[in-house]
């Protein structure tokens, strides 16, 4: 008499990875609206961005007041503080687990070059990764209008990747999307760094006193063929890792020899 086989228990459904979602533009922003509706298609999307823009707010952290975060929709909260306030709050209040991928985007704008030292978009990816959640800083070119759908599915292919590699530690990756119909492809790149023309500029306001509105126009950019600037001129989608640790170890024996007592 053959051997009943035994039953099969039913096959557990497997788990959808849990994804947060910030920016500097604020949580009105076609980017972000945009990169929330692309990785829906990856993962369960919780939104917790500022409620304002905080563009340039670098990695700002709110510690001589409250703040409020106010659930606008489902899964969606706007908080009255910083990136990385928003991210340290998802973290650590608001979600009731720690989410799988930190995406932080898609910025109306480039951040290349030194721009991470003052983005808020990539700040909170930089807090996703000190609190040890593998994050993504995306950008877009443009000044004006923004088409965001290739950044979209730039996103949605680099989350996947993401969730299925993982990232070096204490890395994050800040990635750039030209402003192109046909992108070439993707290249790793190292920061370049951008030269200006008129850092400040000063002005005289109808009673007569200065002003000064900081920026200026670009003169040109350094960096060769294997950094962010170049690869975006070429029309590829730039992807450079950051690494939290900013120690320059190549300098350590030259500073040893001051030998300060």
């Amino acid at each position: 008499m053959p051997t009943p086989k035994s039953s099969p228990g039913k096959l557990k459904k497997k788990k959808k990875p849990v994804i947060l979602i910030s920016n500097d533009d604020g949580i009105h922003s076609e980017g972000i609206t945009a990169l929330a509706s692309a990785l829906r298609r990856v993962g369960t999307v919780y939104i917790v961005a500022p409620d304002r823009e905080r563009s340039a707010a670098s990695h700002s952290l709110t510690l001589h007041r409250p703040l409020r975060v106010t659930e606008v929709a489902k899964q969606t909260f706007a908080v009255d503080g910083t990136p990385t306030d928003c991210i340290n709050l998802a973290v650590h209040g608001v979600l009731s687990q720690k989410p799988d991928l930190v995406v932080s985007g898609i910025n109306r704008g480039i951040n290349l070059g030194e721009d991470v030292s003052y983005s808020g978009t990539v700040s909170a990816a930089m807090e996703g990764t000190l609190l040890d959640i593998p994050s993504i800083a995306i950008s877009l070119e443009g000044r004006e209008t923004f088409d965001y759908k290739a950044a979209a599915k730039v996103a949605v292919k680099i989350a996947r990747h993401v969730l299925k590699t993982g990232l070096p530690k204490d890395t994050l990756i800040n990635v750039n999307v030209p402003a192109r119909k046909e992108i070439k492809g993707f290249k790793i790149t190292h920061l370049g760094k951008r030269f200006f023309n008129d850092v400040v500029v000063e002005k005289l306001d109808p009673r007569g006193k200065k002003y000064y509105w900081i920026g200026g126009d670009v003169d040109r950019w350094e960096g060769g063929k294997e950094c962010d600037f170049y690869a975006m001129e070429k029309g590829y989608v730039s992807i450079t890792p950051l690494h939290l640790d900013l120690t320059n170890y190549s300098s350590l024996d030259e500073l040893n020899e001051w030998k300060l007592k």
